[in-house]
């Protein structure tokens, strides 16, 4: 399924169940939301984004601990976790997905090498999963892989 096909097929699930998304992006610096809001009417299925590249602003704008970026890094599961439960307690939104990862073509290490991205989600209802990827290209493809395995996220476990 392409990216458009998918956006359509999730912004339709969503209708449907009567569900809204909140997104929490830091790799992507908002793509997730602007393939969203390409669609008319998306305002049905999306309650907000918010773009938090650096930690002071995941601490200010979705609660994340300093304590746990502190400790495991701003690309973690525990950081993508809290982004997720953050992103809904500031929005009205029913789900959540969350990014945070190295684009590259800097940045990485032996430990978190470029590529390396966290995927979390979050249900109003208490659900909250962070999920480890490893994406191979060059920052854009990176980017892009992030948003479309965002996306296919939400559109799995709303499918649950």
């Amino acid at each position: 399924m392409d990216l458009s096909d998918l956006v359509r097929t999730l912004s339709d699930v969503l209708r449907t169940k009567t569900l809204k998304l909140v997104t929490a992006e830091s790799c992507t610096g908002g793509l997730i939301s602007s393939l969203i809001t390409d669609l008319a009417g998306s305002s049905d299925i999306l309650d907000r984004g918010f773009v938090t590249y650096s930690n002071q602003s995941k601490s200010d704008m979705l609660g994340v601990s300093p304590l746990t970026l502190d400790k495991f890094g701003a690309v973690s599961q525990e950081t993508a976790t809290e982004m997720a439960r953050g992103a809904l307690e500031r929005s009205q939104a029913d789900l959540a997905i969350s990014v945070t990862g190295i684009a590259g073509p800097s940045g990485g290490t032996d430990e978190k090498p470029v590529g390396l991205v966290y995927i979390g989600f979050a249900r109003r209802d208490g659900e909250s999963i962070a999920t480890k990827h490893l994406f191979h290209g060059d920052r854009q493809t990176i980017r892009f892989v992030t948003a479309k395995t965002a996306l296919e996220t939400v559109l799995g476990k709303i499918g649950e």
